[in-house]
């Protein structure tokens, strides 16, 4: 039996697994620090960058608590400045799935094109992969890029690689790739809102591999136009 982690100084006091889960992952920003790091480890300023709206004080109490309740790893490293750099461990990592099924239940019944003032980043979707794609078999390397990707302007790269039956998302291109996908935030915005057109991105190299990956980011958004279903509703 993994060790259990102290118990929070608000918790549900309920004698019931998904009570206890609650405990850990309930907060505001916890889930969203797993999907973050899911591609590799970050930084605290890495974080903040991505976490829009998160204040210093939150993040840093957020990162604690989460190293305490043994889903992040800190590593200190001796340099000038000081850095530090926040991981997953195995007991995070199990909760991707978890965040992909939450990621499907929010395509069916909450997604729509960007709000106003909603910041878009395509990359937190690529680093849903792990959840949001179920491995079929599929081997290969499928490089996803969005050209204007980072606030400095410069392109956002992230690697999928699939293995048969594991999938990996890191963040960094890829040196073998056997596809590469790229467009800018709206080319991408278009592929992955409701209705799913990636006719303004650009495929090169195995297309069936590319449409695959693409195709299974947005399975639930697609089946449930399928479905028809009437009661779908979206604010």
């Amino acid at each position: 039996m993994p060790q259990v982690p102290p118990p929070k100084r608000h918790p549900y006091d309920q004698w019931s697994p998904d009570a206890r889960a609650l405990d850990l992952v309930g907060d505001k920003w916890t889930l969203l620090i797993v999907r973050d790091l899911a591609a590799g480890p970050r930084r605290f300023v890495e974080l903040q960058r991505v976490l829009p709206g998160i204040s210093t004080e939150q993040l840093r109490s957020r990162l604690n608590r989460m190293v305490a309740d043994g889903m992040l790893t800190r590593k200190r490293y001796r340099e000038v400045p000081p850095r530090v750099d926040y991981e997953l461990t195995p007991r995070a990592r199990d909760l991707m799935p978890i965040l992909g099924e939450l990621a499907c239940w929010g395509y069916r019944w909450a997604w729509s094109s960007p709000r106003a003032g909603e910041r878009v980043d395509i990359s937190a979707i690529f680093r849903l992969i792990p959840g949001l794609v179920q491995p079929n078999g599929d081997r290969g390397e499928v490089e996803l890029t969005v050209t204007d990707g980072h606030r400095e302007g410069g392109p956002a790269t992230y690697t999928a690689k699939l293995g048969g039956d594991q999938l990996e998302i890191i963040e960094q291109p890829s040196t073998d790739a056997t596809s590469r996908v790229s467009g800018d935030t709206d080319a991408w915005v278009q592929a992955l809102a409701p209705g799913a057109n990636a006719g303004r991105l650009q495929i090169s190299g195995d297309r069936s591999l590319a449409d695959s990956l693409i195709g299974q980011l947005t399975r639930a958004q697609l089946q449930d136009a399928t479905i028809g279903n009437p009661e779908r509703r979206v604010a």
